[in-house]
């Protein structure tokens, strides 16, 4: 079955340190390229392209059809998709300010009901995997649970190459078999959950959209 999958890149540094600039892109293509390899149709959204200065004002505060281009495009990417890559660094043991910032434009009712991976990074030793205990519990409060496995990749700059490959002397066939299980995880939960939506649609509790007692107990 073809999916529908995003990966999110979620760093928004264009600068060195780390060396080389940019490293999470690197992860992001390789996740990228991989899921359309199995045949899924794959967007990547950069959290860099995206002009978010200003004060907080996300999406689905705006009228309906009135937010900036930008995010009304994105909000259809989201809420089109079967399942989310969540690619970042590791900023004091959590998630990338930048990705958080990003996704928190956006309403749980477009993620909801459908599955994500975690996939972290670093230029040192640990991969980014104090960020992916932060994530769990942020994903799954937008809807879009993680699967179990995650993808850490340590020195990232040496195991991926600029475009996404790996360079010389890299053990790929492992490489390959570790991205496998998390991808093989997504395309699992995806398809179930988008023959559910379909089946199912009638049967979804109400999303919280915009009055906060829809989220009040008793």
């Amino acid at each position: 079955m073809t999916l529908n999958l995003l990966v999110f890149l979620g760093s928004v540094r264009d600068s060195t340190p780390p060396r080389p600039a940019r490293l999470g892109l690197r992860v992001a293509r390789a996740c990228a390229d991989r899921l359309a390899a199995q045949g899924h149709e794959v967007g990547l959204v950069d959290a860099l392209e995206f002009d978010l200065a200003g004060p907080f004002k996300p999406h689905f505060s705006h009228p309906q059809g009135k937010a900036p281009a930008a995010l009304e495009d994105l909000a259809a990417r989201i809420a089109a998709a079967d399942g989310y890559v969540m690619v970042s660094p590791e900023y004091n043991h959590a998630m990338s300010p930048a990705l958080a910032h990003l996704l928190n434009h956006f309403g749980s009712s477009l993620y909801s009901y459908k599955p994500s991976v975690i996939a972290t990074y670093s230029a040192g030793q640990w991969g980014g995997a104090r960020a992916a205990v932060n994530m769990r519990t942020f994903l799954a409060e937008l809807g879009c649970l993680p699967v179990s496995a995650m993808i850490h990749v340590p020195r990232a700059q040496e195991v991926f190459e600029a475009e996404g490959g790996y360079p010389s002397g890299v053990d790929a066939g492992r490489w390959d078999d570790y991205l496998a299980r998390s991808f093989a995880q997504l395309a699992w939960w995806a398809e179930a959950a988008r023959r559910q939506r379909a089946e199912g649609a009638a049967a979804r509790p109400p999303a919280f959209k915009r009055d906060p007692s829809q989220r009040n107990a008793p």
